[in-house]
């Protein structure tokens, strides 16, 4: 009989009662049993903090007022009783200065995305990283469905032929009306640029969809032309986008990312065409991945454990046989499932592997100013570049 792995003890920064990606969070590292959460600070209100630690079972003693007093106090445990990951699920302002207090206490890192608030926030949270020996990974959560994953491995071994066209959308509709004036903190708080960074609408779900075409199409976008919109009145951050890019490949593309689309709930949907056939992928129906060949009628693969025609990438990733739907949380649990691989096989950092890298953060932040900087400007075309900030 094999040794059960001892759990991973994990404390969280946000996520306190009423947030809704905190619980998405917790039930996706307990999906595969690989997780102990120990101690939290959930809020910047005591009261919820201790409600949301009452709520799931921690003593008082590891219930923190804030972030800072919880790694001071975690740091002076003994190896065998703190916690070893953090996982930050607040406002966007405060992911690169909780992850760089946490790295330098040398603690792992989970953080939902983006990383910083800008490039230059960014890079220097790169250098404590690699300054650390821990672990960093990025809640693109979209990156953990094993059809994605699918889809990368056909366009990688040549099913599809040479990538020409992509295109990737994403469309919502939760702010189409001015919500955030009706009290939705939700709202709030993504469309304040001291809490949401540079971008409103293209740094909470564009960059969702410029990851994925970058992943699948399995090469960098060079260029873009972005056309930003905020279409409701008194908003400060754009609500709408739409951009032509440009890939190292060669191929060409289209993104899409808007919250003020009326009626839409949350359909991701890539397209990537090729000289010998095409590939679709929708996130609202995460388990079919629609394969056109040039010769061929369409096919429509599905995921399933145990089907001999998926690769090996795919089939980790799932847990159910085939007619058995997986989702949203199953997918988060695959990237937490591949961290805590890493931590348990003594991975010194930065990279998990499988898991979104402080890499895919600053491609991602590299992407808004650029977006930013060419709807401002006159140039036609502006590069995406991770080096240095273009703001």
């Amino acid at each position: 009989m094999n040794p059960v792995a001892p759990k991973i003890r994990m404390g969280f920064v946000g996520g306190g009662e009423g947030a809704f990606i905190g619980q998405a969070h917790r039930q996706a590292a307990g999906l595969d049993g690989g997780f102990e959460l120990v101690c939290g600070a959930f809020s910047r209100d005591p009261h919820n903090t201790r409600q949301t630690g009452a709520a799931l079972g921690l003593t008082a003693s590891r219930c923190y007022h804030d972030w800072q007093q919880m790694l001071d106090t975690e740091a002076l445990l003994p190896l065998d009783q703190r916690m070893e990951l953090l996982v930050i699920v607040t406002p966007n302002h405060l992911h690169a200065p909780i992850a760089s207090q946490a790295l330098k206490a040398g603690f792992h890192v989970f953080s939902e995305k983006p990383a910083a608030l800008d490039l230059k926030e960014l890079l220097a949270l790169k250098e404590v990283l690699q300054g650390s020996r821990c672990l960093y990974g990025l809640a693109h959560t979209y990156l953990g469905y094993p059809m994605v994953w699918q889809a990368r491995d056909m366009v990688r071994s040549g099913v599809i032929g040479a990538v020409r066209k992509v295109l990737v959308e994403y469309p919502q509709g939760w702010l189409s009306q001015d919500v955030a004036a009706q009290g939705n903190k939700q709202a709030e708080w993504r469309d304040d640029p001291g809490q949401s960074g540079l971008g409103g609408c293209i740094g909470d779900i564009g960059t969702h969809a410029f990851s994925l075409a970058e992943f699948v199409a399995d090469q960098p976008i060079e260029q873009l032309c972005a056309a930003l919109g905020t279409h409701v009145l008194g908003r400060q951050l754009d609500d709408d986008a739409a951009m032509l890019f440009k890939m190292a490949g060669g191929a060409s593309g289209a993104l899409i990312a808007s919250q003020v689309c009326t009626g839409e709930e949350n359909p991701l949907k890539i397209r990537v065409y090729g000289d010998k056939g095409a590939l679709e992928w929708r996130q609202e129906e995460p388990a079919s991945l629609i394969h056109r060949a040039f010769d061929q009628p369409l096919r429509t693969l599905r995921s399933g454990v145990g089907q001999p025609w998926l690769c090996e990438a795919a089939t980790r990733r799932m847990r159910l046989p085939a007619g058995h739907p997986e989702g949203y949380l199953e997918a988060m649990a695959n990237l937490y499932g591949d961290f805590a691989q890493a931590i348990r096989s003594h991975a010194e950092g930065p990279d998990a592997p499988g898991v979104p890298s402080i890499e895919t953060g600053l491609r991602g932040m590299a992407f808004i100013e650029a977006a930013i900087l060419n709807h401002r400007g006159e140039a036609k075309w502006t590069a995406v570049q991770t080096g240095a900030s273009l703001l």
